[in-house]
């Protein structure tokens, strides 16, 4: 080993480093190579999140803290809608108490998912660096603040606007608003987790300093050895058609209505086609036995959760909201995408995806309703565009997996932060 590099690895060795992730899947996913990167250069993260992670957490060489159990989300606040608004109570209601907390910790840095607003405050209130992991694709903070008191979705507690004063006041946060789960960005270091295709050049300035790492959580030799989707699709004929159709987990709390509308006409759809073989996910929704019984048919199995990288594996279509954990697991897999957003960054990420020739659009816009019609097109447009769609998704791959070897060098910025 040179002796630069170990000059680097001693730059980080035993120094402390502080992650915040509210209890979201995706996000947290996203910062699950970042624990495990750093933790290899030396450094000792201590993961401040919901106790579901807690294998995650551990498995990445991170130091599990129960963040929810001792500071309940719910005992914040649980009235706002959007639920992310719900994570700027819980940072103004809980921040002296888990400043007490970080501070045992002497850490040199804080990391952060954008929503978990809690780390920005920590980093303020230590006087440390920050880094911030972005949310989604191309949530331009300005463009989202504009767009988001006018969504209709929107109902926000006394408790939510009470915390805000609070953040302003207490906390120096002057910005601060019911949506400051967008407005995070870090002046140290943001992190990026697409690859650069994916953000033009005049999208970034509001994202600077930027850092493009991907979301994909592991190197495409962790997973070498991981059994494929036929548990899922079965073993029908050679011929047969394999569609996997999932509307992600967050989807399901603000239009569950739509969701199950569309599962429906797809079901129906793909029920009268010869080959195909369909399997719904529902992203552990509560829907009642009822209601997936009559989805169900003979070439359609619906499941409450599935292993998504897995059955990718399997799977010849992907009809999507396009969530960005979903696209870019797509992609990987060189599975051609069908479009179906419902609302944030879904339907930009869709559109971006139908430029590069990655996905098909069922309708014309976000939880359009649509027909059999519509699905039969789709399904009909991609076996045309077949061949260009395979060598799109294979340009594609190459960045995801460029941006995943670039990880390194970003660790680097990232333990130069606490010089």
């Amino acid at each position: 080993m040179s002796s630069i590099r170990v000059n680097e690895l001693l730059r980080g060795r035993g120094r402390a480093v502080v992650f915040f992730c509210m209890q979201e899947t995706g996000h947290f996913q996203r910062l699950r190579p970042l624990i495990a990167g750093l933790t290899r250069w030396g450094m000792v993260a201590h993961v401040f999140t919901h106790r579901k992670f807690r294998k995650q957490v551990e498995s990445e060489g991170g130091l599990f803290f129960d963040l929810f159990s001792k500071y309940p989300l719910e005992l914040a606040d649980d009235e706002s809608i959007p639920i992310s608004s719900r994570f700027v109570t819980f940072a103004a209601t809980y921040a002296e108490q888990i400043r007490r907390d970080v501070e045992k910790l002497k850490p040199s840095l804080v990391i952060h998912d954008t929503f978990a607003v809690i780390g920005r405050v920590m980093a303020t209130l230590l006087d440390v660096p920050r880094v911030n992991v972005c949310a989604g694709h191309n949530v331009a903070p300005a463009r989202y603040l504009a767009a988001l008191p006018h969504d209709p979705r929107v109902r926000i507690s006394q408790l939510c606007l009470d915390a805000v004063k609070v953040l302003r006041d207490s906390y120096g946060m002057m910005d601060a608003s019911p949506f400051s789960y967008v407005s995070a960005i870090s002046p140290h270091l943001n992190i990026y987790c697409e690859p650069p295709e994916f953000l033009d050049q005049e999208e970034r300035p509001p994202f600077e300093p930027i850092a493009f790492y991907g979301s994909l959580p592991f190197l495409e030799e962790e997973k070498a050895n991981e059994r494929t989707g036929r548990a899922y699709f079965g073993s029908g004929g050679a011929r047969e058609f394999k569609v996997y159709i999932s509307f992600g987990t967050i989807v399901w709390r603000y239009y569950a209505e739509e969701a199950l509308r569309a599962l429906s006409t797809l079901a129906a759809t793909i029920a009268d086609i010869d080959n195909l073989r369909a399997v719904i996910s529902l992203g552990r929704a509560r829907v009642d036995s009822t209601t997936i019984a009559a989805l169900r048919r003979s070439n359609v199995s619906v499941k409450s959760y599935v292993d998504q990288w897995r059955i990718l594996d399997d799977a010849d279509v992907f009809f999507t909201h396009n969530g960005m954990n979903s696209t870019h697991e797509a992609i990987f897999h060189l599975v051609p995408m069908i479009s179906y957003p419902f609302f944030w960054d879904q339907p930009e990420l869709a559109d971006k995806c139908q430029k590069f020739g990655l996905a098909i659009p069922l309708v014309g816009s976000a939880r359009e309703k649509f027909g059999e019609d519509h699905v039969r097109s789709a399904l009909t447009r991609l076996a045309d565009e077949g061949e260009s769609m395979r060598a799109a998704l294979t340009r594609a791959r190459e960045w995801e997996r460029a941006v995943i070897e670039t990880r390194p060098a970003v660790h680097r910025r990232i333990v130069d932060l606490i010089e």
